[in-house]
């Protein structure tokens, strides 16, 4: 009962891909995408292949590559319809696990189908029925292809077939590593579990065996020389499918392999020399090479997470001499590794597109094992001419938060007070952009939010509360980071208490007489002795225009209410003795600290 239903749920399996493919004839040329399930390095394997493929799917095709590189294709398909497909085909074992999205723009000549006769070889192949347009129109695949002229050159001959007793001959000449690959590509095709161990037991026998029936040969337990090329070639399909080679940049000082079907070399800035996307596909890779120390080292990890090339969920780890970044979004996928050596520090970041990451773990993997490191590094002065921007950090894009805006400090383990729209709307809240903070309240009434760092912090100050009521018209200053953080420093601005409330009457706001810019919002207001009055509050937007020097603040008792709601106890001053000026610059600034939201 159980081998019936089994049957039935692949039958509407199957019935589901046949039902996908003729939508796709509609489609945009650019919407679409292949399935690569092979690929072979000479004609004829490929070409066998994709008739060994086209016996039991529909939508084969077969594309050159490049490199001298064949691949068979199944599509072309949304990239919606391309993910069902590859589910249901993998769960059938219709094609191999490492099968992959392929975009079409990574496609050359089509030899696969080919026409009925010779004058139709050089004309525009047709596609496969279940992928027909409607009304005789081109078909899905003409339009996805860049180039659809039948490849006009000899085959190549395939390898021979061999006996049973040839193939263990020529298996016995293998080389440990050599029998090793094999086991890695038995198991990255899902048919062996056990050691990597280059012994061929019962285990790699049976594994051997499986992979044969799977692929309809005759089932032996002992790979031939043509099917151990197949198996390898499978295994090795997602690079060759972006065109992985050594590369070595003597000015970097640096040899690796490097997807060089998808990043070109574009210009040096240091540290970094930049292999740019040369295609649709948007990879990206950095040499990174310079000059350092620890502290170097250490200031390049900080200033990576600054970066957009960055995202900023993702495992991040730092030793004494190295250091890895990786951070995602629903775009792409970044890995940035460096280590310190003999006073060079070097390293690669691999940009990857989301949604790839068979592929992606493939390359990355290659490019760790290839890495090396060879005498000297980038110069300096390297890409001098290049234009500046204080946007851009060696070529590459600072990362910026959604909104900044002050806060202060107001215990010894780093809580902090800010205004309450500054953490609406985030993803993740920072502390001086590096030191992520939790919200312990936040209170859209009074405008104010308290914040907790996810580790505990050392201010320079404390924020120590005026036990008693300002005078009217006394002088006060606000410290803030007043253009939200692009001066590196919080900055004072001084002016006059107007007035104990608001224009409405509210007792628990102040009224200021100040001019003050928006990132400001949040910082402490200040008397001549230091003691905090309150917290400015951002400008209102009820449809009112006031006068540029007309401010407010939640005053010093509404800021010590909302701490004790969350459990925490205030700081008072103890004196109203007033500070020479740098002193209270050093004291207000000190408790000051950027608070900024990010998407």
């Amino acid at each position: 009962m159980r081998k019936l239903i089994a049957a039935l749920v692949l039958s509407l399996n199957a019935l589901a891909i046949l039902l996908v493919a003729p939508a796709q004839a509609q489609q945009n040329p650019q919407d679409t995408v292949w399935i690569q399930v092979a690929a072979r390095p000479t004609l004829a394997s490929a070409n066998q292949e994709a008739q060994a493929f086209a016996a039991k799917i529909p939508d084969v095709a077969g594309f050159s590559l490049g490199g001298g590189w064949y691949g068979v294709l199944i599509g072309p398909y949304t990239r919606e319809d391309a993910n069902r497909v590859l589910q249901v085909y993998r769960a059938e074992g219709q094609i191999p696990r490492d099968s992959f999205i392929a975009l079409p723009n990574n496609l050359r000549n089509q030899f696969y189908p080919l026409g009925e006769d010779a004058a139709q070889a050089n004309q525009p192949t047709q596609a496969p029925e279940a992928v027909a347009s409607a009304e005789g129109g081109e078909t899905a695949q003409q339009l996805a292809t860049p180039e659809t002229v039948v490849i006009a050159e000899p085959a190549a001959p395939a390898l021979p077939d061999e006996t049973r007793a040839e193939a263990r001959r020529s298996e016995q000449r293998l080389s440990r590593d050599e029998r090793k690959d094999l086991q890695v590509a038995l198991k990255a095709a899902g048919f062996y579990n056990s050691a990597i161990d280059g012994a061929f037991g019962r285990g790699t026998r049976r594994s051997m065996s499986d992979w044969q029936t799977a692929k309809g040969f005759e089932v032996t337990g002992v790979l031939t020389t043509a099917q151990r090329q197949i198996l390898l070639d499978d295994y090795n399909a997602p690079l060759i499918s972006v065109g992985m080679r050594r590369i070595t940049d003597s000015q970097a000082g640096i040899s690796l392999e490097i997807p060089a079907g998808e990043v070109a070399f574009n210009r040096y800035e240091p540290p970094f020399a930049h292999y740019d996307s040369s295609s649709d596909l948007g990879v990206r890779v950095l040499l990174i090479s310079q000059r350092g120390d620890k502290s170097t080292l250490y200031g390049l990890y900080d200033i990576m997470q600054t970066l957009e090339i960055v995202p900023l969920d993702g495992p991040r780890e730092r030793k004494d001499k190295s250091f890895t970044l990786e951070g995602r979004n629903s775009r792409f996928v970044s890995y940035t590794q460096a280590s310190l050596k003999n006073g060079e520090i070097k390293g690669f970041t691999l940009i990857w597109p989301a949604n790839d990451e068979a592929r992606r773990t493939r390359v990355l993997a290659t490019m760790q094992a290839s890495f090396e490191r060879a005498d000297g590094v980038l110069d300096d002065a390297a890409g001098a001419d290049i234009q500046q921007d204080i946007d851009l950090l060696s070529g590459l894009e600072i990362r910026k938060p959604k909104m900044s805006r002050s806060g202060f400090f107001v215990s010894s383990d780093g809580v902090v007070v800010t205004t309450a729209d500054v953490v609406q709307g985030c993803t993740r809240v920072t502390l001086d952009h590096g030191y992520p903070a939790d919200i312990l309240a936040s209170d859209s009434q009074s405008g104010m939010a308290i914040l907790r760092p996810t580790q505990s912090l050392a201010p320079m100050a404390v924020a120590e509360f005026s036990p008693q009521s300002p005078r009217l018209q006394s002088e006060i200053a606000v410290s803030g980071f007043s253009y939200e953080g692009v001066l590196g420093a919080p900055s004072l601005t001084w002016g006059k208490l107007a007035d104990v409330k608001s224009l409405e009457g509210d007792s628990t706001v102040a009224r200021l007489a100040l001019t003050a810019q928006p990132g400001d919002a949040g910082g402490p207001v200040v008397d001549a002795s230091g003691a905090v009055l309150g917290m400015l509050l951002p400008q209102g937007t009820q449809g009112r225009q006031l006068p540029a020097d007309v401010s407010f603040a939640a005053n010093a008792e509404a800021i010590r209410s909302a701490l004790e709601a969350v459990g925490l106890e205030v700081q008072s001053h103890p004196s109203g003795t007033p500070l020479p000026n740098q002193a209270l610059v050093n004291r207000a600034t000190g408790m000051t600290v950027l608070v900024s939201c990010w998407k």
